[in-house]
Protein backbone atom coordinates (compact mmCIF):
# COMPACT_ATOMS: atom_id res chain seq x y z
CA UNK A 1 0.00 0.00 0.00
CA UNK A 2 1.35 3.42 -0.89
CA UNK A 3 2.24 5.91 1.95
CA UNK A 4 -0.28 8.29 1.95
CA UNK A 5 1.15 12.15 1.41
CA UNK A 6 -1.37 14.88 3.34
CA UNK A 7 -0.08 19.03 2.26
CA UNK A 8 -0.63 21.31 4.77
CA UNK A 9 0.27 25.23 5.93
CA UNK A 10 2.74 24.76 8.53
CA UNK A 11 2.54 28.51 8.58
CA UNK A 12 -1.23 28.74 10.25
CA UNK A 13 -1.01 27.94 13.56
CA UNK A 14 -4.14 25.91 13.85
CA UNK A 15 -2.84 23.84 10.80
CA UNK A 16 0.53 23.01 13.44
CA UNK A 17 -1.51 22.29 15.85
CA UNK A 18 -4.49 19.59 13.89
CA UNK A 19 -0.90 17.95 11.86
CA UNK A 20 0.85 17.97 15.38
CA UNK A 21 -2.10 15.65 16.70
CA UNK A 22 -2.34 13.80 13.21
CA UNK A 23 1.84 12.74 13.90
CA UNK A 24 0.96 11.47 17.28
CA UNK A 25 -2.26 9.55 16.45
CA UNK A 26 0.03 8.21 13.33
CA UNK A 27 2.09 5.50 15.39
CA UNK A 28 2.80 3.38 12.31
CA UNK A 29 3.94 6.25 10.43
CA UNK A 30 1.69 6.02 7.21
CA UNK A 31 1.25 9.48 6.26
CA UNK A 32 3.68 11.55 4.91
CA UNK A 33 3.61 15.07 6.02
CA UNK A 34 4.58 18.04 3.67
CA UNK A 35 4.51 21.72 4.91
CA UNK A 36 3.74 23.73 1.75
CA UNK A 37 4.24 27.06 3.54
CA UNK A 38 8.18 27.79 3.23
CA UNK A 39 7.79 27.15 -0.81
CA UNK A 40 10.30 24.96 -0.59
CA UNK A 41 8.61 21.47 -1.07
CA UNK A 42 7.39 20.17 -4.49
CA UNK A 43 3.99 21.20 -4.53
CA UNK A 44 1.23 18.87 -6.76
CA UNK A 45 -0.65 21.49 -7.56
CA UNK A 46 -0.90 25.14 -7.54
CA UNK A 47 0.70 26.37 -3.92
CA UNK A 48 -1.80 28.14 -3.39
CA UNK A 49 -5.00 26.12 -3.76
CA UNK A 50 -2.87 23.72 -1.14
CA UNK A 51 -2.73 26.64 1.28
CA UNK A 52 -6.63 27.49 0.71
CA UNK A 53 -7.94 23.54 1.44
CA UNK A 54 -6.88 21.00 2.78
CA UNK A 55 -4.79 18.49 0.08
CA UNK A 56 -3.98 14.50 0.42
CA UNK A 57 -2.77 11.88 -2.12
CA UNK A 58 -4.51 8.66 -1.61
CA UNK A 59 -3.13 5.86 -3.85
CA UNK A 60 -1.92 8.09 -6.10
CA UNK A 61 -5.04 10.31 -6.31
CA UNK A 62 -5.19 13.51 -5.55
CA UNK A 63 -8.10 14.57 -2.97
CA UNK A 64 -9.14 17.53 -1.76
CA UNK A 65 -11.54 19.27 1.05
CA UNK A 66 -13.88 16.22 3.36
CA UNK A 67 -12.23 13.62 1.00
CA UNK A 68 -8.62 14.50 1.77
CA UNK A 69 -9.78 14.67 5.93
CA UNK A 70 -11.18 11.13 5.02
CA UNK A 71 -7.97 9.62 3.48
CA UNK A 72 -5.79 10.86 6.27
CA UNK A 73 -8.48 9.82 9.46
CA UNK A 74 -8.48 6.29 6.89
CA UNK A 75 -4.58 5.76 7.84
CA UNK A 76 -5.06 6.61 11.49
CA UNK A 77 -6.54 3.18 13.25
CA UNK A 78 -8.59 5.20 15.70
CA UNK A 79 -10.48 7.58 13.26
CA UNK A 80 -10.71 4.86 10.11
CA UNK A 81 -14.11 3.90 11.11
CA UNK A 82 -15.03 7.85 10.36
CA UNK A 83 -12.63 7.68 7.41
CA UNK A 84 -14.32 4.11 6.22
CA UNK A 85 -17.96 5.84 6.80
CA UNK A 86 -17.12 9.24 4.42
CA UNK A 87 -16.52 6.26 1.62
CA UNK A 88 -20.09 6.62 1.28
CA UNK A 89 -21.33 9.51 -0.68
CA UNK A 90 -24.24 11.04 1.35
CA UNK A 91 -21.81 11.39 4.54
CA UNK A 92 -18.63 12.64 2.58
CA UNK A 93 -21.57 15.70 1.16
CA UNK A 94 -22.01 15.94 4.55
CA UNK A 95 -18.60 16.62 5.47
CA UNK A 96 -17.72 18.42 2.66
CA UNK A 97 -20.67 21.07 3.59
CA UNK A 98 -19.72 21.31 7.20
CA UNK A 99 -16.03 21.72 5.84
CA UNK A 100 -16.72 24.65 3.31
CA UNK A 101 -18.61 25.99 6.76
CA UNK A 102 -15.37 25.46 8.58
CA UNK A 103 -13.43 27.60 6.15
CA UNK A 104 -15.27 30.66 6.81
CA UNK A 105 -14.54 30.63 10.08
CA UNK A 106 -11.32 29.20 9.92
CA UNK A 107 -9.57 33.17 9.73
CA UNK A 108 -10.89 33.77 13.06
CA UNK A 109 -9.85 30.23 14.53
CA UNK A 110 -6.11 30.55 13.05
CA UNK A 111 -6.06 34.57 15.07
CA UNK A 112 -7.13 32.30 17.91
CA UNK A 113 -5.05 29.99 17.64
CA UNK A 114 -1.87 31.67 17.10
CA UNK A 115 -2.95 33.99 20.19
CA UNK A 116 -3.06 31.43 22.52
CA UNK A 117 0.12 29.76 20.68
CA UNK A 118 2.14 33.21 22.25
Amino acid sequence: MEKLTVWFDGGCPLCRREIGLMRRLDRRGAIAFVDVSDGDSACPVDRDALLARFHARENGVMLSGAAAFAAMWRAIPLLRPIGLAARNHYVLAGLEWLYRRFLVLRPALQSLAGARSR
